[in-house]
């Protein structure tokens, strides 16, 4: 019979939670599983583990299997789950760090948000201010759906939710020099 050692697997466990406990602020033991926060997430029904289940893989030391689920990826960073738990649990920004470490290992479950992440990010940078129409088709285009939702821009034009020419805030050097902090501080080229 051959012996199996769980000494390693445990302890690279054990560093991957208390790195995420370290860059989200969250401390996972605060959760005792009350479900809150999934019973009030508006994105829970899509998602493979609940809000509560991926807190709870992390508790249990398991937290290649929470780096490897959709969860992060669809969490809409609400902050319904954190105003409805008793703990305070900051679960958005777990979730944040989740995504963050899945993005290091070369791990996106979902390849449209981290799209859509980039094309928004790109559009405050251009213009100190989200641009609607530019990221919709930026990211339509990037992820291969050139149409995707097409039928719904007319309406939303002509009740001026959305305008085809972006509009820029007065500075824009001081969000530029937001981004050129936050990339050097991160070290990404992004």
């Amino acid at each position: 019979m051959e012996r199996v050692e769980l000494a390693d697997s445990l302890r690279q466990g054990q560093a991957l939670i208390q790195q995420l406990e370290a860059e989200s602020g969250v401390t996972l033991t605060e959760c005792y599983q009350c479900g809150k926060c999934a019973a009030g997430c508006p994105v829970a029904f899509a998602m493979d583990y609940t809000p509560r289940q991926i807190i709870r893989l992390l508790q249990l030391g398991l937290g290649e299997e929470a780096i490897k689920s959709h969860t992060p990826w669809l969490c809409a960073s609400c902050q319904a789950c954190y105003t409805r738990c008793p703990r305070e649990v900051n679960l958005p920004r777990l979730m944040e760090a989740v995504r963050q470490e899945a993005r290091r290992r070369g791990v996106i479950k979902e390849k449209n948000v981290e799209i859509f992440d980039r094309a928004f990010l790109d559009s405050v940078k251009r213009y100190g201010r989200s641009h609607e129409m530019g990221i919709i088709i930026q990211s339509n285009l990037q992820s291969m759906q050139p149409f995707k939702d097409v039928m719904l821009g007319p309406p939303m034009f002509f009740k001026g939710k959305i305008s085809p020419l972006p509009s820029k805030i007065k500075d824009v050097a001081n969000v530029k020099e937001i981004f050129a902090r936050a990339r050097a501080k991160r070290g990404n080229k992004h």
